[in-house]
């Protein structure tokens, strides 16, 4: 039963010129003090859901994003200040890359983001998938399997040093501690100082290509995951639910179809399809251009990619449409009722499902994603009993 709904916002500013026939992603370039409104952008959000009744507010980790994408850097420092100017909202970390981190220097801040908090930042880790940001920071990105290699090494270091007093590792590209004397003795171990006060650590991950190495060892860990995007798309997403659940048997868990998952959807709400597709239509184009350079959207070919740089091509180059992502399963698009018969579709197909991610798409304004968040959550959440809904007037 769907009863907890998030919103992830990776950071994106308002952006000017929209769709496929604006501005190519790789042209846009905005100042300082516009890149800063991602913060302040991120911050009304929150307090919205916050009055609203959500359940979780995500941030993605990014870098460099002078194009106003992702403007977002540490989600860590941005998580605790919202949880100030919020009362019951959880922040979640959607999601630290850990190979653009020392592992103990994340494991040190999450934990005290954990106690300042009172548990109400949510953990979150990824891989990366910007070669500017993970391989600038001196990391491999390019070559996946090392990136893998790394990231499954950091992973099993941070869990260690949250669950155990004292520890030590010696892996492939960390031994820790450091081989040194230390006041007179040889350092052998080391403690987290502090470690997180919840234990064992809530944790997720976002599931893309969904591979049974890739499952398994978040099953292993106990990691919770996101299945969004592309994935979210009717037959990708049951097949990576089956996955899920079978990674799971054999580590000899037994889990319900969708339990320990989130399914997130970009949405837009409007009092009919139609409407909500003129309105919606160039933000999920702009995404396209966004996430298709780097090739996160599968059936996009290297042809498709290089038109979408070209502004007067692109809107007439049969590049997918809004229209394709919601026939899909992958975009909620429409009136309330169409929505709330979407979810309890779900509900009924995967019954340990619990929780859905609604999301705005790149190039969404401020405004605007402020009126959908609160029209999803007058209009949609009450129609799922379990959800806690509070009314704007009585949430001061």
């Amino acid at each position: 039963m769907i009863t907890k709904f998030d919103s992830l916002y990776a950071g994106h500013v308002d952006l000017t010129n929209v769709g496929y026939g604006g501005t190519p992603i790789n042209d846009r370039r905005y100042d300082n003090a516009h890149l800063a409104t991602a913060l302040s952008k991120a911050q009304a959000m929150a307090q919205l859901m916050d009055r609203m009744g959500y359940n979780a507010f995500w941030m993605a980790e990014h870098h460099f994003q002078r194009e106003g994408t992702e403007c977002i850097p540490n989600v860590l420092l941005m998580a605790l200040h919202l949880t100030h100017v919020t009362r019951n909202l959880k922040i979640g970390c959607g999601f630290n890359i850990a190979p653009m981190w020392h592992p103990l220097r994340l494991a040190e801040d999450y934990a005290m983001a954990d106690i300042l908090s009172g548990g109400r930042v949510v953990f979150g880790l990824g891989r990366g998938y910007h070669t500017r940001e993970v391989e600038t920071f001196g990391s491999p990105l390019i070559d996946q399997d090392a990136n893998r290699e790394l990231f499954e090494e950091q992973v099993d270091i941070i869990f260690t040093a949250f669950n155990e007093e004292q520890f030590s590792h010696k892996g492939k590209h960390y031994t820790l501690p450091a081989e040194v004397p230390y006041r007179g003795y040889a350092l052998k171990e080391l403690t987290l100082v502090p470690r997180p006060l919840r234990l064992p650590v809530e944790t997720w991950q976002p599931i893309q290509g969904g591979t049974a190495r890739g499952l398994e060892f978040m099953a292993k860990h106990g990691i919770q995951g996101m299945v969004g995007g592309g994935s979210a798309e009717g037959g990708a997403m049951h097949k990576v639910v089956l996955a899920w659940q079978e990674a799971h048997a054999k580590l000899g868990k037994h889990i319900e179809l969708g339990e320990r998952l989130c399914f997130g959807f970009h949405f837009y709400m409007a009092d009919s399809r139609e409407a909500g597709i003129r309105k919606a239509a160039k933000y999920y184009e702009e995404n396209m251009k966004m996430f298709g350079e780097l090739r996160l959207v599968r059936a996009l070919s290297d042809e498709q990619i290089e038109i979408m740089r070209d502004p007067a091509r692109a809107p007439h180059a049969g590049l997918p449409r809004i229209e394709d992502a919601i026939n899909a399963g992958g975009f909620l698009c429409g009136s309330p009722a169409q929505m709330i018969d979407h979810l309890k579709a779900l509900e009924a197909k995967y019954p340990a499902l619990d929780r859905i991610s609604v999301s705005l798409s790149v190039g969404v304004p401020a405004s605007e994603a402020l009126e959908q968040l609160e029209r999803f959550a007058t209009e949609v959440m009450p129609a799922f009993k379990g959800a806690k809904v509070r009314q704007p007037e009585l949430a001061k």
